[in-house]
């Protein structure tokens, strides 16, 4: 059961997520506990359907609380009841929302006199890959009131927040993604050997993307590029290799698609693994083929690595990759325009280096760890000292 935090002096942000799993919004609150100054804030963590202990254990501190209270599926508000207790049981000073499936949580934050009230727009759904539901945008608008001040991680997501959620824009705060540059850092010498991994031959190109397999993130369009790569060059089936980790439901459409091309031996799909940092610097190349996006934490994960990067022109993605400078956007859907770009770079190994310390420096320059860190603890010290 839930303790008081009565008798710590510190202030208790509590962190609202529909679930606390393997994903790019899960990675960044793990970022945020691990890295707030310990003796100015206190954390839970709350899931309204799961809190999964393994990726849980990705949270360093000893002091963190985990709830989870199994929501079935469908509109919240019969939760209501329980969250108000939670809260005044729990007394958070701030209340952090996450995506559209907790905002609704902010209603009984407010009813139970939560003094900070923020919500966070981390990227789209498959619903509303451009942000153009009216429903979606009326539900938001919705529960505008009960919101003290919202975070959008990239400029679209505020755009869209001030243009059509009607959002001011004083009460928006942009806040970009950032990366641990030191977990996430070059390889030295060129492509690490991976454990498990069967392209270990320093002579080959490995192509490779990390992260949920589901259908906004369309991992589809990357093995339909790969064998449309090696049928545009048959002599890369010597060289080029594709490495797609990850589980869900789109590895086996993956697998079935690649077998059918008669390559499967080229490629590697170990399902979910939690190294992540090591799979980075076991490619030469990443690629993120998705419909839509906010932030993407896997792209400044593979910047931070040192690794060329190849994505969809969605969402924030053309915020954090410099076409021609640190790898190159596609239009989305692209298979032709992906397989050319696989097959350019396979070719130039060097030029697809020079692209990705390209990508070092700039996530150094503009998205570390310590400045999402730092921002994140002023819009809460914001908050905390209106009360």
């Amino acid at each position: 059961m839930p303790t008081s935090g009565v008798r710590d002096g510190r202030p208790l942000v509590l962190h609202l997520v529909y679930r606390f799993d393997t994903g790019g919004l899960e990675n960044g609150v793990v970022n945020l506990i691990n890295h707030l100054p310990p003796q100015a804030f206190r954390h839970a963590v709350l899931a309204l359907t799961e809190v999964v202990p393994t990726f849980a254990r990705r949270i360093v501190r000893d002091d963190v609380q985990f709830i989870s209270l199994h929501k079935p599926p469908g509109h919240g508000w019969k939760l209501y009841p329980r969250l108000f207790r939670l809260f005044r049981q729990l007394r958070p000073a701030i209340v952090h929302t996450r995506n559209l499936a907790a905002l609704e949580c902010q209603v009984p934050a407010w009813l139970a006199g939560v003094p900070g009230r923020v919500h966070g727009e981390h990227g789209r759904d498959i619903e509303d890959l451009d942000g153009s539901s009216r429903r979606l945008q009326w539900a938001r608008r919705l529960y505008r009131p009960f919101v003290q001040r919202y975070v959008a991680l990239s400029q679209d997501l505020a755009a869209y927040l001030q243009q059509r959620v009607g959002v001011p824009q004083a009460r928006i705060a942009q806040i970009y993604n950032g990366v641990d540059s030191l977990r996430f850092h070059v390889a030295a010498g060129g492509r690490a050997p991976l454990a498990g991994s069967p392209f270990t031959d320093p002579a080959l190109f490995v192509v490779g993307t990390v992260g949920r397999m589901q259908t906004v993130k369309n991992q589809t369009l990357l093995a339909r590029a790969f064998v449309r790569a090696l049928a545009l060059q048959p002599a890369l089936r010597g060289r080029l290799r594709l490495a797609m980790v990850g589980g869900g439901p789109l590895r086996e459409a993956c697998q079935t698609l690649l077998a059918e091309a008669g390559v499967a031996d080229l490629a590697w799909l170990p399902g979910e693994r939690a190294d992540v940092p090591d799979v980075m610097r076991g490619l030469d190349c990443f690629v993120l083929p998705s419909l839509a996006e906010g932030i993407s934490n896997t792209i400044l994960e593979a910047m931070s690595t040192g690794l060329p990067v190849l994505a969809t022109d969605v969402g924030g993605n053309r915020e954090l990759v410099e076409s021609g400078r640190t790898g190159r956007l596609l239009a989305s859907g692209d298979v032709d325009g992906l397989a050319q770009a696989m097959v350019e770079l396979a070719a130039d190994p060097a030029h697809a280096a020079a692209l990705g310390l390209a990508g070092r420096a700039r996530v150094e320059a503009q998205f570390s760890l310590p400045a999402m860190v730092a921002a994140y603890q002023d819009l809460y010290d914001q908050l905390l000292a209106r009360h």
